[in-house]
């Protein structure tokens, strides 16, 4: 393979793997920040204009970690801001607008201060356990209730999703960004939610192997509310626990959860919750009765 191009635009730089045209940038102000690592295809700017921040998804370019094809990635990017609108919750980034941009199409958000927690370009394992830099490391030190109301936003958006007819595709801890000045939660990178009814035609759906359900990895299996009540529960022991290590020894958040979010990752799918808004629902119930912690 070719080595990649440097490109600096403003005061970031990134890498492509060829030239590609991004003079149309200039409209939306200055860069102040890059994200060229990811591997959905997608090329992602901090633009700040007239003191306004606002975030940039833009797909088209050769970006280095993408191995398929720009026009895929233009696709799938067209196709999501579909989703966005029709999601639009508190707990979402904000769609502004979109459109075509030089030879590719960019989405426009509004810009969140928060922190990705899972930055894996600079605090893969064990940094992201150890080094106190890491934003992943910060959250799992935050005072319990500063993680049960996080944990809430992010059950709040999935049963609003739920309603709404759609299944969380690829939802790992890359989809979510926290703040740690004002404690607030969002999501972002939605792009693969899908519609229901949803199937398996992969084998191997897209996602971090440590949130997905055994269905994920099934070809033809029904993915559904009870799969995203597994998403759920491995998100809680990412937030709670040992993440793989499902021992209570590992968690935090007391013994009456600690056997709620167990039940929402068992294997077997009859022995979960039925739906994202019954597990709510009960994890509420729980926390009201002052059992959580």
């Amino acid at each position: 393979m070719d080595q990649p191009l440097t490109i600096k635009i403003d005061e970031v730089s990134f890498q492509l793997k060829e030239p590609h045209p991004l003079e149309w940038l200039s409209a939306w102000g200055k860069a102040f920040a890059v994200f060229d690592k990811q591997d959905s295809g997608n090329l992602s700017f901090g633009m700040e204009k007239d003191g306004v921040r606002r975030f940039i998804k833009y797909a088209g370019a050769a970006t280095t970690e993408f191995e398929g094809e720009q026009a895929d990635a233009i696709m799938r990017l067209k196709q999501a801001v579909q989703i966005y609108d029709d999601l639009d919750h508190p707990g979402l980034v904000r769609l502004l607008s979109h459109f075509e941009a030089g030879p590719g199409y960019a989405a426009v958000f509004e810009w969140f201060d928060g922190e990705s927690l899972h930055p894996h370009w600079a605090f893969p394992p064990p940094a992201k356990y150890e080094d106190p830099r890491s934003p992943f490391y910060r959250y799992r030190r935050l005072p319990l209730e500063k993680r049960l109301a996080s944990y809430r936003a992010i059950l709040d958006f999935h049963v609003h999703a739920e309603e709404k007819g759609y299944i969380a595709v690829d939802f790992y801890d890359g989809s979510l960004l926290y703040d740690f000045a004002s404690h607030t939660t969002k999501i972002c990178d939605i792009d693969l939610y899908q519609k229901r009814p949803f199937y398996n035609r992969m084998g191997r759906l897209w996602g971090s192997s440590r949130f997905m359900s055994p269905e994920e990895f099934e070809y033809g299996a029904a993915i559904d509310g009870v799969t995203n009540v597994y998403n759920m529960g491995a998100t809680a022991f990412f937030i709670f626990g040992g993440e793989l290590d499902r021992s209570y020894d590992k968690w935090d958040a007391g013994s009456s959860l600690y056997e709620m979010a167990l039940k929402a990752v068992n294997a077997d799918r009859a022995g979960r919750y039925a739906s994202v808004a019954d597990f709510a629902s009960a994890w509420n119930e729980i926390l009201h009765a002052g059992n959580g912690g």
